[in-house]
């Protein structure tokens, strides 16, 4: 006969254990409620503590005992990735690589755009940094082409009359003077580069004030003429225009000197410019419509280089004296003083006529100015 259970007996799944497994979700309940309060306590105290205290001193700690494991963890499984990475591309369907070869070129594509809006933005900045430094009032311009033959030197603009542009007006670009304007349309012009043959400059030395005309050649070098070998000239000295003739603005840079060469018995010397703004340059410019009081030359800037002039010519007229008096003969008194009268006036005659040919040159800037230099 089967024995019963004895009423006093609690049975394994009675109640007693559910009991207790009520009681041990209580606790561990009681326990993540205590967890959540302490870490909103500890939050609360470390966003108060402003950098120093002992929830932050124990944060340093941990970061610190942590790091090196970390960096010893990410070097181990750097190769790992890598690997990983290799097998994706070894495994990958032609679709896939397809997409990421178009991919490349777009991001290539736009890189390039992008170093482009860059430098276009650099130019632009510099352009305005100019004009800002010498207050002038200008038009934009682009340049959209060159010189067709290969005796002149020119560029041509998108501006023409419609926006201000008229013949003769000086253009500059971010590194200094470009050029003149020699013939104008409705929405184009074309202008004629300083290192152009049939261009003519007034300009000058900055550091000594040294008056000259800077000149293009049929090679495209360019020259500072009437500069005397009395004056002091140097190996890298900044040449600037001079604002004689009121074309182009007084100041504005042009080139610096590469070569000085003084030639026996000359009066002037042979200077050689480097230009600062070359053709490769030429992509933006501006084209100055007025100019103020202020950027023409002075009343003594003019006076100065009268003044330089007029002792070249002294200069001229005492060396040619001299040579001639010394070339004359002793046979008599009267032949002597006869030769002298006529050496006087021949040099006195063409003192004037290179005097006319100087105040010409330095008083106007553009190709006529050149003729009657010559």
């Amino acid at each position: 006969m089967a024995k019963m259970p004895s009423l006093g007996t609690p049975h394994p799944n009675g109640a007693n254990g559910g009991f207790k497994r009520s009681e041990s979700n209580g606790r561990a309940g009681l326990v993540t409620v205590l967890l959540v309060v302490l870490s909103l306590v500890m939050f609360t105290v470390s966003s108060h503590e402003s950098g120093s205290g002992v929830f932050t001193s124990m944060r340093y700690g941990f970061q610190t005992i942590t790091t090196p494991l970390r960096m010893v963890g990410a070097g181990i499984s750097a190769p790992f990735v890598g690997l990983g990475n290799v097998y994706r591309n070894l495994t990958a369907d032609e679709a896939t690589l397809t997409d990421l070869e178009q991919q490349n070129r777009e991001l290539q594509a736009k890189n390039v755009e992008l170093e482009e809006s860059s430098q276009t933005a650099q130019r632009l900045q510099q352009l305005l940094n100019l004009q800002d430094t010498y207050n002038l009032q200008s038009v934009a311009a682009n340049v959209i082409g060159g010189s067709t033959d290969s005796w002149t030197r020119t560029i041509t603009l998108d501006k023409g009359t419609s926006g201000g542009v008229d013949v003769g007006m000086p253009v500059f670009d971010a590194y200094g003077a470009v050029g003149q304007v020699i013939q104008v349309a409705s929405d184009s012009c074309t202008v004629r580069l300083l290192s152009d043959e049939n261009s003519s400059v007034s300009a000058m030395i900055q550091s000594t004030r040294a008056q000259g005309m800077v000149e293009g050649s049929a090679d495209g070098t360019l020259h500072l003429n009437l500069i005397r070998t009395d004056q002091e000239v140097n190996v890298g000295d900044v040449v600037v225009t001079s604002g004689l003739g009121g074309v182009f603005p007084k100041g504005l840079p042009m080139g610096k000197v590469t070569s000085v060469n003084k030639t026996p018995g000359a009066l002037y010397y042979d200077i050689v410019v480097e230009p600062y703004s070359t053709a490769d340059s030429y992509e933006e410019v501006w084209v100055v419509t007025s100019l103020t009081s202020d950027q023409q030359a002075s009343a003594d800037d003019i006076a100065e280089a009268d003044a330089q002039q007029s002792s070249g010519e002294t200069s001229t007229s005492s060396d040619s004296s001299s040579t001639d008096g010394s070339g004359s003969s002793d046979s008599s008194s009267s032949q002597g003083s006869g030769s002298s009268s006529s050496t006087s006036s021949s040099t006195n005659s063409g003192s004037s006529t290179s005097t006319g040919g100087s105040s010409s040159a330095s008083g106007s800037d553009n190709s006529s100015s050149t003729s009657a230099a010559g």
